[in-house]
Order: C-alpha cells, then structure tokens, then sequence
C-alpha cells in the first residue's frame, strides 16, 4: 500500500527481516525517551530483535511503515501467551518522533485491525503506560476500554495500563 504526498512517500508494508535492526531501535529508543522501565518491557524481550522470526508464528502479522524509504516504525498483532480465546493483542506499535502526528499511527491501527478480523479474532489487547499519552488518546478513539488488570502472560510485567477492543 502506498499514499505520496508531494515530496513525502509513505509506504505501509509486512515485515521484512531486514527490518529487524531498525525496528529494535526504534522501539528501545521511544522507551527511553518516556523514561520509561526497560525490564519487564518490549525494551528487555529478547524477541525485539528478532520481530521478522517473531512474526512468522502463526496468527500473527507486523506492518511496518516507511517514510521515503526510511523506516518510521510498525505495529502488529499477536496472540499471546495466555490470552482468551480469539483474542490477539496490539504488540510494539511505535513509531520515529519523526512519524508522529502524520497520521502513521491511526493507518497502523486499521490495518492491524483489519488483519485480526482476517484471522477470526474477536478481541484486540494491548498493554501501555500512562506515559504514552499520545498511544492511549489514540486507543480510545479506537474504542479501546481499559481494564482493571492484565490478560494472558506477555513477560511485559512492568506495563501498568491494559486495554481491550471487541473488533466488529
């Protein structure tokens, strides 16, 4: 899928393992900017640095998007350990400072959402922090609702916001 605006060419494609290094980077380093903890997080999971692997299990998928060739950041959907049934959750959706307010993110989301319902999920989970107030203002519009705890076993123990999505 492409969209050019002008001089600014964006492209939302799957992951490729190329992709790998730009993506951790991109991740590790959003994390650190909010200050946020890197234990118990996507900054400390192993699987950071391996997404393409990551992402060949079945049931899932990650987008990346680029802007003029250059990585900007990704999201997917995956279903993780300990989830209910046909529910998936929101995984390392970030974006580059430089992507954000383009409207990279609210795509992102649609295609995620769009390809769940493709593999018969019922429920989008996604865990956060209050931190990322930007990400949480954009999951509520998406009709995100938040919970009063976590679901399944992600190893993501340090985040402290859970949200859940009944997909259409």
């Amino acid at each position: 899928m492409r969209a050019a605006n002008n001089m600014n060419e964006i492209t939302f494609r799957d992951i490729q393992l190329t992709d790998n290094t730009h993506l951790a980077q991109i991740i590790r380093s959003s994390i650190e900017a909010l200050n946020l903890p890197t234990e118990g997080t996507a900054h400390s999971d192993p699987t950071t640095d391996n997404l393409f692997q990551l992402f060949q299990t079945p049931g899932s998928h990650y987008f990346v998007v680029e802007k003029n060739n250059r990585i900007m950041g990704g999201c997917g959907i995956y279903p993780s350990n300990g989830l209910p049934e046909n529910h998936a959750e929101l995984v390392r959706f970030f974006l580059h400072t430089d992507a954000r307010g383009l409207g990279l993110g609210k795509e992102l989301m649609l295609m995620c959402e769009q390809k769940a319902k493709e593999f018969g999920y019922s429920h989008l989970y996604l865990e956060s922090f209050p931190e990322m107030e930007a990400a949480i203002h954009l999951y509520k519009k998406f009709s995100y609702e938040l919970l009063q705890h976590s679901l399944g076993n992600t190893g993501h123990f340090s985040c402290n916001v859970w949200m859940l999505k009944k997909l259409n």
